[in-house]
């Protein structure tokens, strides 16, 4: 059970980490004028903020029992939410590497652990 936590508090962390993205995100919305651009940094925040809260319980509800449903809900949504801030944030050089490539360790470092407690309790059955 211990890869299985671990994995979840992993990915209880990557949550919290996008929960204070999305607040930032927020405050640079404020910064612009009124209008369609402003909206979207804001429809950004939002999103960013629901895979937050999304990865949150999937993590403390599923991961942490190492349930099936959590494991593969984690991988396809949150894999989803990084692999395009990857794509079109960090590869372009938007932000720096680091600190920016946290959010991406924590899923990668969340899903390798939730991975191999899946694959043991796989082969214990």
């Amino acid at each position: 059970m211990i890869l299985a936590r671990t994995g979840a508090i992993l990915y209880f962390l990557w949550g919290l980490l996008h929960v204070i993205a999305a607040y930032k995100v927020t405050l640079l919305g404020q910064t612009l004028e009124e209008g369609m651009l402003q909206g979207r940094i804001y429809q950004d925040a939002w999103n960013l903020l629901f895979f937050a809260l999304f990865g949150m319980v999937m993590a403390v509800k599923y991961n942490w029992h190492n349930h099936a449903t959590g494991y593969w809900f984690s991988l396809f949504v949150i894999s989803a939410g990084d692999i395009g801030f990857i794509v079109t944030i960090l590869i372009p050089g938007y932000l720096p590497l680091i600190p920016s490539a946290l959010g991406p360790l924590l899923w990668l470092l969340a899903l390798g652990f939730s991975s191999a407690a899946m694959l043991k309790e796989k082969r214990a059955s």
